[in-house]
């Protein structure tokens, strides 16, 4: 049996009350390593270390901030083909999309490289004579950082570099899934210089250590990334602690595709925001709703092309659809599957696969004549599923579109600019896309939603900061 992986804390590898299997989807023979589960008293060890690593990490300024950072991204640039293989073996994203996520994790730590330097403040006049006035950015103080199984360097990076830019101290638990990608990229931070206790490492089940994470007294901040449910739970226990909290949850994104839209570019882009990763993205185009002219050349340019899309293990270079993340996730991708027809839908794809080695392999599947009522195009499913919604013209498409309780991401595919314009100010989503599918973001502005699927400030870009720091109003009399 390989070693157990353990858990960073104050700067010392120390075990956990016990060790979880991780498995590889695409061949759950590949037994990938053991990883310490950590315990509630982990959690309190690692916010004390964390929170008396703050105050001189705060103090050491933007120049030491900065270089670390940047050392953090040459250190993941010079390890990405082993990130991206661990990231393919143990999350099931094929290599070319593994190898892109740790690429995007590199750059967003060397953005916020850039961003430490650039922390600034305001100097005013009050409106008192001999009154001088400067408000400042303070550190929030110690985060805990939850992170999701669908993005194992990527959301990480995003809340780990900003944290770290702005002067805070960490705790981090990663989901249970995926623990592997995450220990490596802790091990790089540790390599880079990183002062002990600054970044902590607690993995584990969410019912123990996230629970402890948002019930820690010494915790200033959660920014958590994961299901609705759980986002709401958090939510609840933050409000009685007037704990500051940043929420990014779930997802039942419209792509709308008009009549005048050109067809390989609509088809183009609907196959890559609900078909791609194996549709695990918060914001893939689940609900895919179509014009009537143009609805049956969609179905059936869609269809052909979603079913000619091949699935197989993460690590074979013919892949494009790598294995469904865990055995859980896809019997309930099936459920959905068998649910869809039941409510009525043309079940194009959505069966279970067979393949040479045992994984948990889910053919891509297309709902046709669905209507926004049904389960299926309310709930997200978050696997390779999309609904296909009829409607009659430019009106209805953006009132189906915004009938939802998610608002993260909309798009539309159209050839008018009138249309194009309408969308974007009407669609209630924190991000909309025009002619591009609603999966794919920069990582240099603004990501989060509205309604259901956010809650909180705004994570990536230079809008990080207003969740990793605070604001201080000084006065000073000059006499």
């Amino acid at each position: 049996m390989p070693e157990t992986c353990l858990n960073l804390i104050g700067g010392a590898w120390v075990a956990g009350d016990h060790a979880v299997e991780n498995r590889n989807p695409s061949d759950l023979a590949d037994l990938i390593g053991l990883y310490a589960a950590g315990s509630a008293q982990d959690v309190a060890r690692a916010v004390a270390a964390a929170r008396a690593a703050q105050p001189l990490w705060a103090a050491a300024g933007p120049q030491a901030r900065a270089d670390l950072l940047e050392r953090i991204a040459r250190g993941i640039e010079a390890r990405e083909t082993a990130f991206a293989t661990l990231l393919a073996r143990e999350e099931g994203k094929i290599l070319p999309e593994a190898l892109a996520e740790t690429r995007r994790a590199a750059q967003i730590f060397r953005f916020f490289a850039g961003e430490a330097l650039r922390v600034t403040g305001d100097a005013v006049d009050s409106v008192r004579p001999g009154v001088e006035v400067t408000v400042t950015r303070e550190p929030l103080g110690v985060i805990g950082l939850i992170t999701p199984w669908n993005f194992p360097i990527a959301i990480p990076a995003w809340k780990l570099a900003p944290a770290l830019a702005y002067g805070n101290a960490v705790v981090l638990k990663p989901a249970d899934l995926v623990p592997g990608t995450v220990h490596l990229l802790v091990q790089v931070i540790q390599d880079a210089g990183c002062p002990p206790g600054l970044v902590n490492l607690v993995m584990g089940p969410g019912s123990i250590v996230g629970q402890a994470l948002i019930e820690e007294p010494g915790i200033d901040g959660i920014s958590f990334t994961g299901s609705v449910a759980t986002g709401r739970r958090i939510a609840r226990v933050a409000g009685a602690r007037l704990l500051k909290v940043q929420l990014e949850m779930g997802g039942k994104n419209p792509m709308v595709v008009l009549d005048d839209a050109d067809l390989d570019l609509a088809v183009a882009a609907c196959l890559n925001g609900a078909f791609l990763s194996t549709g695990q993205r918060c914001t893939a185009s689940s609900r895919l709703i179509v014009q009537g002219g143009i609805h049956d050349a969609f179905v059936a340019a869609l269809g052909r092309q979603m079913q000619a899309l091949r699935v197989g293990p993460a690590l074979e270079p013919d892949s494009q659809i790598g294995p469904v993340a865990s055995g859980p996730q896809l019997a309930s991708n099936l459920d959905y599957v068998a649910l869809a027809a039941d409510e009525g839908c043309d079940v194009i794809g959505g069966g279970r696969l067979n393949g040479a080695t045992e994984g948990f392999f889910q053919a891509p599947a297309l709902f046709v004549n669905a209507t926004n009522a049904m389960r299926v195009s309310r709930d997200e499913i978050f696997g390779p599923c999309a609904a296909v919604i009829r409607v009659r013209d430019f009106d209805e498409a953006l009132a189906v579109a915004n009938d939802t309780a998610f608002g993260l991401s909309a798009g539309i595919c159209t050839g008018s600019l009138k249309h194009a314009t309408a969308f974007r100010r009407g669609a209630r989503a924190g991000m909309v896309m025009v002619n591009l599918p609603t999966a794919g973001v920069d990582y240099h502005v603004p990501f989060g939603g509205t309604k259901g699927s956010s809650y909180g400030a705004r994570e990536q870009g230079r809008h990080a900061v207003e969740f990793y720091t605070t604001v201080k109003t000084a006065y000073s009399y000059a006499g």
